[in-house]
Order: C-alpha cells, then sequence, then structure tokens
C-alpha cells in the first residue's frame, strides 16, 4: 500500500473522531488541554486498533464483522444519550469541567476505532507491514480530533443550553449510521 493510500484511508477511519471531537469541543467548558487529551485518546485507539486486527487475523474477522457496527452503535448510543439527559436535566456544570469525564471519552475512543480493527484484519491478509499504516492512522485521528475540539469550541457558544443536547443526537445518529452502513 503506497503512502497516499495510507494517508486516505487514515482520513477514513478518522472521520468519526472528528465527528464526535467535534461534538465534545461544543460542549467543552473549559480550556483546550483536554483537546490533546481528547486527540491523544482517539489517536492511540485508532493506532492500536489496527495492530489488534492484524494480530487476530482471520480467526476474529467473522465475528468483528458481525458483531463490531452493533457494539459501537450501543456504546455510541449509551455516551449520546447521556449527554441527552445532561442536556435537558440543566444540571449546573462546576469549573472543573465535568463534562470531561476519562472513562466517556476511553468508550468514544473504542467505540470510534472498531472499524479500524477490520482495517487491522485486512492487512493482514495483505500481508501489509503494520508499523507505517498505524504510524499514519495515529497522527491522522490525533490532528483530526485536536481540530474538531478546536472547531466544536469555537461554534458550541452560538448554541449554548441545547448544545449537549445536539451533541448527544449526533453522536447517537453516528452510532446509527454505523450500523445501517454494515448491515446492508
Amino acid at each position: 500500500m503506497d503512502l497516499f493510500s495510507m494517508f486516505f484511508l487514515a482520513v477514513g477511519l478518522a472521520m468519526d473522531s472528528f465527528s464526535v471531537s467535534i461534538t465534545r469541543g461544543m460542549i467543552l467548558k473549559c480550556n483546550l488541554k483536554y483537546a490533546f487529551i481528547i486527540a491523544l485518546f482517539f489517536g492511540v485507539f485508532q493506532a492500536l486498533m489496527p495492530v489488534a486486527g492484524w494480530l487476530a487475523g482471520e480467526q476474529l474477522a467473522v465475528l468483528v464483522k458481525l458483531w463490531a457496527p452493533w457494539i459501537a452503535f450501543i456504546l455510541l448510543l449509551i455516551i449520546g444519550g447521556k449527554m441527552v439527559y445532561e442536556g435537558l436535566s440543566h444540571a449546573e456544570e462546576d469549573e472543573i469541567c465535568q463534562i470531561f469525564s476519562i472513562k466517556d471519552i476511553l468508550i468514544l475512543s473504542i467505540a470510534t476505532s472498531i472499524d479500524a480493527f477490520a482495517v487491522g484484519v485486512s492487512f493482514a491478509f495483505l500481508n501489509t507491514p503494520i508499523l507505517l499504516p498505524i504510524l499514519i492512522i495515529g497522527l491522522v485521528t490525533f490532528a483530526l480530533s485536536f481540530i474538531g475540539v478546536y472547531i466544536g469550541k469555537r461554534v458550541g457558544h452560538l448554541f449554548e443550553g441545547k448544545i449537549e443536547v445536539l451533541g448527544g443526537v449526533i453522536l447517537i445518529g453516528i452510532g446509527l449510521k454505523i450500523l445501517l452502513e454494515n448491515l446492508v
């Protein structure tokens, strides 16, 4: 696989993380140092999942292909539902950025990187060396996720109180999109 193809594969894999990063940035009420943490989680998981898929190879390919869309949908539904609930409950946020939860970011990182596992399986089938692709995937995802949080932070104030509900609905929509794309 050439560098050009690897780059566009990485961009394609990073789109879910980019979208989720925008929604997190929209509701982020604290400074942008958290953008780095979110981007790091997304980048690392997008880089590690192809390695796991590459190592698993053929044994788990059928199982992952069957269940991955459902797993991603359920995880995004849970996080999105939680955001909608919190947005509708009008809970007060304190100054230390309650909305930022490592547990939530971890779940979102897993949910948005499940498709990268399948890519890793395909790398194993194609006998593709794994190091360069995972570096590119991780770096592209990191960069796009950081930019996504920044974009969300800049436009989030336009929607104020409704932004967390919108972010939750967007996450649920992304999960539904992943599910529907893989059912047909």
